[in-house]
């Protein structure tokens, strides 16, 4: 029986070097854009949470990547991601394709004004320090 990973690093660990770089990257990319949000595993896959809450997520399957930024930011930027395959909340991905930086970026601070309109204590300092006012 497989352990469930603990660790965004445990996670990544087994899945194909391809697969782990583009996840790789995109680690790096959501913590740039939200630095105050803390890594997390939640429901088995990688995730992030600002304030205690979960702010975006991302994870391999057997032919693809995702990402989850959640319904709004996917409805909010549907143009820029008419080349992928997105449903509800969720953009799946080829290594071959990554997102581009700048659209996660976009994606993830969407999602961070998102949290801060519905709770702005929660979420203020991360807003602040992107420059988002």
């Amino acid at each position: 029986m497989k352990t469930k990973p603990q660790t965004i690093d445990e996670y990544l660990a087994p899945l194909s070097k391809e697969k782990r770089t583009a996840l790789e990257k995109l680690r790096k990319v959501i913590k740039s854009a939200a630095p105050k949000a803390e890594e997390c595993i939640s429901y088995g896959i990688p995730g992030f949470r600002l304030g205690g809450k979960l702010l975006v997520s991302f994870g391999a399957a057997e032919k693809h990547c995702a990402f989850y930024p959640g319904a709004h930011p996917v409805k909010a930027h549907q143009d820029e991601l008419r080349n992928y395959d997105t449903s509800k909340g969720t953009i799946r991905f080829q290594t071959k394709s990554p997102l581009p930086a700048t659209l996660v970026q976009k994606l993830v601070k969407t999602r961070i004004t998102e949290y801060a309109a519905r709770k702005p204590g929660v979420v203020r300092s991360a807003r602040h320090d992107k420059g988002i006012h």
